[in-house]
């Protein structure tokens, strides 16, 4: 079975946008939220800047589905967060966060508040 994959136009405006809309689980008290997202090599990954009880990434470790919201778009993409353990891939999806948010109101979270270990891909489902 192939693993299916974001469409080139939509890998180039979740590149291009600032804010992803994202709803996480499979609960419908989740409400729709923005993150910051990058792409590295045709995939797409977040990174939670909190690990608080309820946040969007500790719900994704208990329930990894979810939908996106691209660009203002109402339609949404099914999507099932993996978390990332790899580091050399954390080295270059911490690259392209530096490289994307790099206003200098973005580099505190960039640089200092963004834990690798909460980096995330998000793939179709």
């Amino acid at each position: 079975m192939k693993t299916k994959t974001f469409p080139k136009a939509t890998l180039e405006k979740i590149q291009k946008e600032r804010m992803l809309g994202i709803r996480v689980g499979t609960n419908s008290e989740h409400k729709i939220i923005g993150i910051w997202v990058v792409t590295v090599n045709g995939r797409v990954f977040v990174r939670s800047w909190t690990r608080k009880p309820r946040s969007w990434w500790r719900t994704f470790l208990e329930d990894p589905n979810g939908t996106i919201y691209v660009a203002g778009s109402k339609r949404g993409i099914k999507v099932r967060a993996k978390q990332v353990k790899d580091n050399a891939l954390n080295d270059l999806v911490t690259k392209a966060y530096k490289e994307k948010y790099n206003k200098p109101g973005d580099l505190h979270y960039v640089a200092e508040k963004s834990p690798r270990e909460t980096t995330t891909e998000l793939v179709v489902i």
